[in-house]
């Protein structure tokens, strides 16, 4: 079920009469970060840019479109409208940060840490780590990006991953990368100066 908060409503409706061809909606089109995250982006809809295949979710005034490939993200997705000191716009929250069989407090933290520590320091390398699953005290990760065939990988893993992962849940004894590292495509590798 999507969420459209009053200020988004009263956005869209505004927005939608100030276009020069008649609009039926928005579409939520989500790009997958990792199994657990989207970006997510907002565009207008015509009609001849309705697809067969869309779902349609209705509100009063609009319609909202989403592509099959996109519904598995925006199911419990709120579409906000924000103004702040950086501007003013569009903004899609999703709750869900780990996946529905993960659900428990040593797993949501387990992500909160990747998202809040681990992604925005491997991000700068091009490389992401996703949370796959967590049994029996252990956690299963695997790197992507500019991560997945890097030589450091492992120097990752051991010295920080691991390192910060059970400083805030000491019920994991174990993280263990899953990661097809023979088949990194784009691995990142800084040489030193010279």
């Amino acid at each position: 079920m999507i969420t459209v908060t009053d200020e988004a409503h009263v956005e869209i409706v505004k927005l939608m009469e100030k276009q020069e061809q008649p609009v039926l909606g928005v579409r939520i089109k989500a790009e997958a970060v990792s199994p657990l995250q989207a970006n997510y982006r907002l565009r207008f809809v015509t009609d001849e840019q309705v697809e067969e295949n869309d779902n349609t979710i209705a509100f009063e005034g609009f319609n909202i479109y989403v592509d099959p490939d996109s519904m598995g993200y925006v199911e419990e997705v709120t579409v906000d409208f924000v103004e702040s000191l950086a501007g003013r716009g569009f903004k899609i929250d999703n709750p869900n940060r780990v996946p529905p069989h993960l659900k428990g407090t040593v797993a949501e933290k387990v992500q909160q840490i990747i998202d809040e520590k681990i992604n925005p320091q491997i991000a700068s390398h091009g490389g992401t780590l996703t949370l796959l699953d967590v049994k029996d005290n252990r956690a299963f990760v695997k790197f992507g990006g500019g991560c997945q065939g890097c030589g450091m990988a492992d120097v990752t893993l051991k010295q920080g991953v691991e390192v910060l992962i059970k400083e805030s849940c000491p019920e994991i004894e174990e993280i263990l990368d899953v990661t097809d590292h023979a088949d990194g495509r784009n691995p990142y590798f800084q040489g030193a100066a010279h």
